[in-house]
């Protein structure tokens, strides 16, 4: 039977952590994981994610608006228009529905690259490596580095065919002086014609005094701060691309299923085709 890359355990406080994990520092995709349910975090985490939760406690109803939109997004892409290869940058620590179970329960030889730097991801992507039917392939390495992420990921993805680049709920994670539209303008510079970009963002226009208070929580107590963007900012990352109905939209907004909560989010999603 294969395995479920979540169905490894890294273990609790109580245990000794690979030692290239920081406990004592808040990580992005373990504050994340917390709010999600899981279990993968540590003390920092949880309470970093406990501030953010006191000032605005519907961030639980976001982060899973995220994920919906995240299987959404796949199976649409794997389903309607024919993709088989995905970019997964900022992959976080797994739940369910990630995007090669959703991708390879639709085309079982989908190619998936994920990409992300935290060491507790890493441990969870040995397991991800051996219980997939595509190739799929693990890159450790920070989402700035566009070039490292391209020619490792040139290992596994054929980039003379189309390939969906998701960045999802991790652009937030690159200040402004880093560039972040140069960023995926890169990435997407680096994909064939009837390429998609798929991308998610937390919305600094959309429930604006609970969120500027959420972001300054965050950012009190994380490690990589985070910055909310306007939708027009969000639209800055789709030029040259033409979005996919019904465009620009919060998260839960994204072609809803009938079976799904349609709980406010906000945050902004998005897909793209590259003509």
């Amino acid at each position: 039977m294969a395995r479920n890359w979540y169905d490894s355990v890294v273990p609790e406080d109580a245990a000794a952590p690979p030692r290239e994990i920081d406990v004592t520092v808040a990580h992005p995709a373990r504050v994340y994981d917390y709010w999600l349910g899981g279990k993968d975090n540590f003390a920092a985490d949880r309470a970093a994610a406990e501030e953010v939760l006191r000032v605005k406690p519907e961030i639980r109803d976001n982060v899973r608006a995220n994920r919906g939109f995240l299987a959404r997004a796949v199976r649409f892409l794997a389903e309607e228009a024919g993709i088989d290869q995905f970019l997964d940058i900022g992959t976080g620590i797994p739940t369910a529905s990630n995007t090669h179970e959703v991708a390879q329960a639709a085309r079982p030889g989908a190619r998936v690259v994920y990409v992300d730097n935290d060491p507790i991801v890493l441990a969870h992507a040995r397991a991800l490596l051996t219980g997939t039917s595509g190739p799929t392939a693990f890159i450790d390495t920070d989402l700035r580095d566009s070039d490292a992420i391209l020619a490792a990921a040139a290992k596994t993805l054929d980039f003379g065919r189309p390939v969906a680049v998701m960045l999802i709920a991790v652009l937030h994670l690159v200040p402004d002086e880093d560039g972040p539209w140069s960023l995926v303008a890169r990435l997407m510079d680096a994909v064939p014609s009837g390429s998609y970009l798929v991308l998610s963002h937390p919305a600094r226009d959309v429930a604006t005094d609970k969120s500027a208070q959420a972001a300054h929580r965050y950012n009190q107590h994380v490690a990589a701060p985070m910055r909310r963007r306007t939708r027009d900012e969000v639209a800055g990352f789709f030029d040259g691309l033409n979005l996919v109905d019904p465009g620009i939209v919060q998260m839960h907004q994204w072609r809803p299923t009938g079976q799904e909560k349609a709980a406010p989010s906000s945050g902004y999603a998005a897909m793209a085709r590259k003509p």
